[in-house]
Formats: structure tokens, C-alpha cells, sequence
């Protein structure tokens, strides 16, 4: 009988220990299933604004931003009233080679009093990092827009010749794509933030901002498609200059 009680022990103590590890596998292949449909999501944005011929970036503009910021679908309101959200991901071009680009490091942005501007759908959202000043806090892992950073909503049209207030005076330049429709967008006051619990997920561990965006972390297999569309994107910009 004790030779029995004890060999149902275990088998209790196995069937729970195997039910436990199945739901921690199926939690962790969740997160990592959100992970890659928001990095394919960012790609799939990428794609649909640059295949826009006249009501897209000047090219001059991506020919030279040093890094791109793309959080897809922005929801508004789940800071409470007024406030927005989102999560996406940045990178930024190597100091060994222009032309290539780091591992995406994941971002979160929210605050700020721009809700108003885009309404209560998914926004796609669009930063570019136009200098060193602007990388310099992008690297710091958290800034807010126009108080640490100066940034303008973003001139429209691929042969528009952009300004010189641009060119001088505006470390990021901000744009929006809303049922459709892409424009510049003032994100003045909104905070920008390395993900930190994304970040844990995509790579295994914590690893900070300027070693991802310097170049240092290989690119994860899921984030391949996202940072192939970058290059694509950016590279026909400079060889059409």
C-alpha cells in the first residue's frame, strides 16, 4: 500500500510539474508570437508609406536620417484621459557602415497632449533621427520630445526640398499615417523609452540601448524582415540622390 501511495505521489507531483511547464511554454510562445507580428506589423507600415510616389518623405530627409523609429497601430487612451501609447522599434545606421543597420531596440512612447491630433484609431506612428544630438538621446534610453529633443512634424513629398529650419534646428522629425493618410504630426511632450520588457523577450536578457543601436547585438531571426525593409527603404533613398 505504501509502495502504491507514494509511486500516485509522484505521478501527481509529475502530471503538475509537466502541466506547469506546458503553461509556461505556451505563455512564453505568446509573447514571443506578439513580439514578431509587431515587428512584421512595423515592416508591413514601412512598406505601405514608402510605396506612397508623391505623398511620402523627401528623399533628401532619408538619405540622411541616422536612425528610424517605427511604432505601428498607436492606441489612445490607455494612459487615461488624453493619453496615448505604443510600442515599436529602432534602429540605427553603424558607425562602420552607413548603409547598414542595428538590431532593433525595442521602444515605448506615451504621454503627451497630441492625442487630440489623431483621434481615438490606430496610428501608425514614424520618427526619424536626423543628427548626432538626436541619436545622443535616443542612446540615453529615455527622452521626451521637444524638452530634451527638439523635433517638428515632418515635411511631406519625395521631391519636396526640405528646409533649412529642418535641416538646422530639428534633431527628430515626427510623422503619422491615420486610416490611410500620412502627414506630419507634432508629438511635442510625449516620452520615448527603451521597452525594457520587450527587450527581456526579443533578446533573453536585458541589454542596454547603445549597445543594440551601436551595432553590437546580432539581429534576431524574427526581426529579420523589419530590418531588410529598412535597408531596402533607406538605400534606394541615397542611390536615387
Amino acid at each position: 500500500m505504501k509502495s502504491l501511495f507514494l509511486t500516485l505521489v509522484l505521478l501527481t507531483l509529475g502530471c503538475f510539474a509537466f502541466a506547469q511547464s506546458a503553461s509556461t511554454s505556451d505563455k512564453d510562445n505568446n509573447v514571443s508570437s506578439k513580439i514578431g507580428d509587431r515587428l512584421d506589423s512595423s515592416a508591413s507600415t514601412l512598406q505601405e508609406i514608402f510605396a506612397a510616389p508623391d505623398s511620402g518623405i523627401p528623399t533628401e530627409l532619408l538619405s540622411k536620417a541616422k536612425c528610424v523609429i517605427m511604432i505601428p497601430g498607436e492606441k489612445k487612451g490607455a494612459l487615461g484621459i488624453g493619453g496615448s501609447y505604443g510600442r515599436g522599434f529602432a534602429t540605427c545606421r553603424t558607425a562602420t557602415n552607413t548603409d547598414r543597420w542595428s538590431a532593433p531596440a525595442p521602444v515605448f512612447l506615451g504621454g503627451g497632449s497630441w492625442g487630440a491630433q489623431i483621434g481615438g484609431e490606430s496610428t501608425d506612428l514614424l520618427m526619424l533621427v536626423m543628427d548626432t544630438k538626436g541619436v545622443q538621446k535616443l542612446l540615453s534610453s529615455k527622452f521626451k520630445i521637444g524638452a530634451d529633443a527638439s523635433a517638428a512634424a515632418g515635411p511631406i513629398g519625395r521631391k519636396a526640398e526640405a528646409s533649412t529650419d529642418w535641416k538646422l534646428n530639428s534633431e527628430i522629425l515626427t510623422y503619422s499615417r491615420s486610416k490611410g493618410a500620412f502627414a506630419g504630426i507634432d508629438l511635442n511632450g510625449a516620452v520615448v523609452k527603451q521597452d525594457d520588457s520587450t527587450t527581456k523577450d526579443l533578446y533573453g536578457r536585458m541589454i542596454p540601448f547603445t549597445q543594440i543601436l551601436s551595432g553590437q547585438v546580432r539581429t534576431p531571426a524574427d526581426a529579420h524582415k523589419f530590418i531588410a525593409e529598412v535597408h531596402k527603404d533607406f538605400a534606394e533613398a541615397r542611390a536615387s540622390k
